[in-house]
């Protein structure tokens, strides 16, 4: 009875969408996407656009992603929403990132990326136009992949911060008390495959067409540079989506260590309570921000 209700429920929820899509202008980027798509499944094979599609997708994405964080460092004004505003970013700590994100991109991730058509041609995952899902459809998709990724990342992270493991893996990651957007994937190669798994979960759950794991890699990329960015930046859209912990609750792990082991939401750590010292630095800083005012005025 329980399970049909949900798919009631389900059922419902889709024709809503469907029914509000209906009277959304349309998409003008649609037509030219179509057209991009379409001559892409012409002139390339399915091997070549799984394995090097899928590449060009997460390196012109991870970079691009970086770019506002690494301009923001240049612009006096944007340090009021830089959140250890006493360790400012280093040209050696950046190049030291940046050579290692190299190895790792190349060297662990992209093995991993060859193995991508093989894992369309096992489960028989299309790739034509006609088969693309609905973007609504796209965009819970990547919401439930975020939910299971972030269940396995907060359970992996959690064990890597034990005191046995620590110092041999997560310690790395670790190397910059203050991150910055380009520091999201800099990690020991085991910590990228063990906290990567999780990854890859929500798109065996939820694969229906070549285009989710594309626009999963965006979203989880999106994510995970903001959260390393070091700036808490208002009117971020990202800060829209429900129980979304935000560069602030990150930026608290490095600096503190210990509790905030989500990737994108609040929810384990709140029902475990790794975010109590969390909370507490919070109100120490209200507390203290009511004093300076106090005095200024």
């Amino acid at each position: 009875m329980a399970m049909n209700d949900s798919v009631n429920i389900l059922s419902s929820a889709y024709l809503a969408v469907e029914y509000i899509d209906s009277f959304l202008p349309d998409n003008p980027l649609q037509q030219p996407f179509k057209n991009a798509w379409n001559y892409m499944l012409d002139n390339y094979t399915k091997f070549q656009i799984a394995t090097w599609g899928s590449l060009l997708v997460h390196e012109v994405s991870y970079f691009l992603l970086c770019v506002p964080g690494f301009i923001f460092q240049f612009i006096p004004y944007m340090q009021k929403y830089k959140i250890q505003q006493d360790k400012p970013e280093t040209w050696e700590k950046q190049w030291k990132c940046f050579k290692t994100l190299l190895f790792n991109h190349f060297f662990i991730q992209l093995p991993l990326i060859c193995g991508t058509y093989y894992f369309t041609e096992y489960f028989n995952i299309p790739y034509g136009w006609e088969e693309m899902p609905r973007w609504y459809v796209l965009v819970a998709q990547c919401f439930g992949c975020a939910v299971i990724e972030d269940a396995w990342h907060y359970f992996l992270h959690r064990l890597l911060h034990h005191k046995r493991i620590y110092k041999y893996i997560h310690k790395v990651h670790h190397e910059f008390v203050s991150p910055f957007g380009m520091q999201a994937e800099y990690a020991h190669p085991l910590e990228t495959l063990i906290l990567g798994a999780g990854f890859f979960i929500g798109i065996v759950v939820f694969c229906n067409h070549v285009v989710l794991l594309w626009a999963w890699v965006i979203c989880r990329l999106m994510e995970t540079i903001d959260v390393h960015s070091g700036y808490d930046v208002p009117l971020n859209p990202l800060h829209l989506v429900p129980f979304y912990a935000g560069a602030r609750f990150h930026d608290f792990h490095h600096m503190n260590f210990i509790g905030n082991y989500a990737s994108t939401f609040t929810w384990w750590d709140r029902l475990f309570g790794t975010d109590s010292q969390f909370i507490a630095y919070q109100e120490k800083e209200k507390k203290k921000q009511c004093i300076a005012k106090k005095k200024a005025n």
